[in-house]
């Protein structure tokens, strides 16, 4: 589950340019039924595609996703397994062509081997490792199961464990520890809860995809879009509450005290990311399966956060501080929304520089969203959650042009970023993204101030919004894997800068020169 965040001289914008791609390079749309043959498929080949990676004999690929590009291209993005046990960072994703491997992606460049996988360590003793290294109030854990982790330097036998609970701030806790099942040492933890007509309270009047009860009234249901449904939990902090049902289908009016606004702000932001993610990628929903997400508002008293999770495939809001700032704002559910998106492809673990490439794709994805929208009562910036003032002092959550600026965050790489919180590591990639889209120095646009440094001196030329997130979303759907960190994220924006526009192009030296000015060589 991830979280938004732990507590996140006037000049012109750089002209729009078209994000049309060559034809060749963008990802078709598949249908459900054709998405799932071709998950079958892949599936059917995965023996021998094992076999073809020179993979042991132990070994075998689970299918997780296929994208195909127009020219032939097929990406496949697998798990593994070794003697029947789940491989942690072992994911890999190939490229073929016309038959031909053309390239394949790995999480680890290590052979999977272990010498035994009997485990010295009981599991009662992982277990048990795991509720003590646990920050969690409540905290119980699931038994742990036996997984072969391969994210470290050598893949080991390891336990899995599971510790659910809430966080300090009431936020749900899925806590995800490996324990080394030889020597009981704690390899890795993280966190699997990924923290970010109606009258709104931050977007205005808005139209609503709506659904008429058999009984009377209308129901809080898009149905145009998958299916999203919006409840309303009325302080409660599990299960789904109360669908918001309205007899005339006119939904809140704009205060707080309305219940039905927050719902109206929630729904709308699910809409937009929808609309956003189908018009930029040609993707039907968060896992690109045609299938709704939904939201739940007014979670516990006070919760001043939002998250995302993978267990209930749902989207989840607090009220803020007072009760007073729901944390429904369009770029907060963009940003949350995208969290799924990732999970759904790349999977990036939720901690170090992997972590904040995770935060990351949801500030640029939820950003994204809130241009797209053009809604005069919250014009597209690059400033995170600056609507819902989650620190109480009017400021932005985060910024994108100078991460720095919100006291945490870190403008450029450097060897200690990934052990930052991943919502400040967060900010080399959100300031590469800004100069791959704005440029550096001073500017202003939608009538913000905006002044980006680079680590250099260096002078950055941006080649629009539009095209930076193609190149965003190809690179983490076709060429990130888990354990992608901030080299890696180079390396794949430039292969998809390559794919897209052409190795040498413009928009290729763009993002070599975008990184460079965050320190990423």
């Amino acid at each position: 589950m991830v979280v938004l965040a732990l507590q996140n001289g006037s000049a012109t914008a750089a002209p729009e340019q078209s994000s049309t791609a060559p034809a060749s390079a963008t990802a078709l749309t598949l249908s459900p039924s054709a998405r799932a043959a071709a998950l079958q498929t892949a599936q059917d080949a995965a023996p021998a595609a094992a076999r073809q990676l020179g993979l042991g004999s132990a070994e075998k690929l689970v299918v997780r996703d296929v994208v195909k590009d127009a020219d032939g291209t097929v990406h496949t993005r697998y798990e593994r397994t070794y003697a029947g046990l789940p491989v942690l960072g072992g994911d890999l994703v190939t490229h073929v062509k016309g038959g031909a491997l053309k390239g394949v992606t790995k999480a680890t460049g290590a052979r999977i081997a272990v010498a035994s996988t009997d485990a010295a360590v009981p599991a009662a003793t992982a277990r048990a490792g795991a509720l003590k290294a646990a920050d969690s109030a409540s905290a119980a854990a699931s038994g742990a199961r036996k997984v072969i982790w391969a994210a470290g330097a050598k893949p080991v036998l390891a336990w899995e464990t599971v510790v659910t609970g809430l966080q300090h701030d009431g936020t749900p806790s899925e806590l995800h520890v490996i324990t080394d099942a030889t020597s009981g040492k704690e390899l890795y933890s993280f966190e699997a809860i990924e923290t970010g007509t109606g009258t709104s309270q931050y977007s205005g009047t808005v139209t609503l995809g709506t659904t008429a009860s058999a009984s009377g009234g209308f129901d809080l249901i898009d149905g145009g879009r998958g299916g999203h449904k919006t409840y309303d939990l009325n302080g409660g902090t599990t299960g789904t509450g109360t669908l918001f049902h309205d007899a005339d289908d006119v939904w809140g009016n704009g205060t707080v005290t309305n219940r039905q606004t927050a719902a109206v702000d929630a729904a709308y932001g699910a809409q937009v990311t929808w609309d956003f993610y189908k018009s930029a990628f040609n993707r039907s929903g968060i896992a690109g399966d045609g299938k709704a997400a939904y939201s739940r508002v007014h979670y516990g008293n006070a919760y001043n956060n939002a998250f995302w999770s993978d267990s209930c495939f749902c989207m989840t809001y607090g009220d803020g501080a007072n009760n007073a700032k729901p944390l429904t704002s369009l770029d907060v559910a963009g940003h949350e929304m995208s969290h799924g998106l990732t999970a759904a492809t790349a999977g990036l673990n939720y901690r170090r520089e992997s972590g904040g490439l995770n935060e990351a794709t949801s500030d640029i994805f939820g950003t994204s969203v809130e241009f797209f929208a053009n809604n005069s009562a919250d014009q597209g910036d690059y400033l995170i959650g600056e609507k819902i003032d989650l620190r109480g002092n009017g400021t932005p959550l985060r910024y994108m042009d100078k991460p720095s600026k919100d006291g945490s965050s870190a403008d450029y790489w450097s060897s200690g970023v990934g052990r930052l919180d991943v919502h400040y590591s967060s900010g080399v990639a959100n300031h590469f993204f800004y100069l791959l889209s704005e440029g550096s120095g001073a500017k202003t646009i939608n009538g913000v101030s905006y002044n980006s440094p680079t680590y250099d001196g260096s002078t950055v030329t941006g080649i629009g919004r539009d095209k930076a997130y193609q190149i965003w979303y190809k690179a983490l759907t076709t060429y990130f894997t888990s354990t992608t960190d901030y080299a890696g994220a180079r390396a794949g924006t430039l292969q998809a800068a390559a794919a897209l526009y052409g190795s040498g192009s413009a928009e290729y030296n763009a993002v070599a020169a975008a990184w460079k000015a965050v320190n990423v060589n």
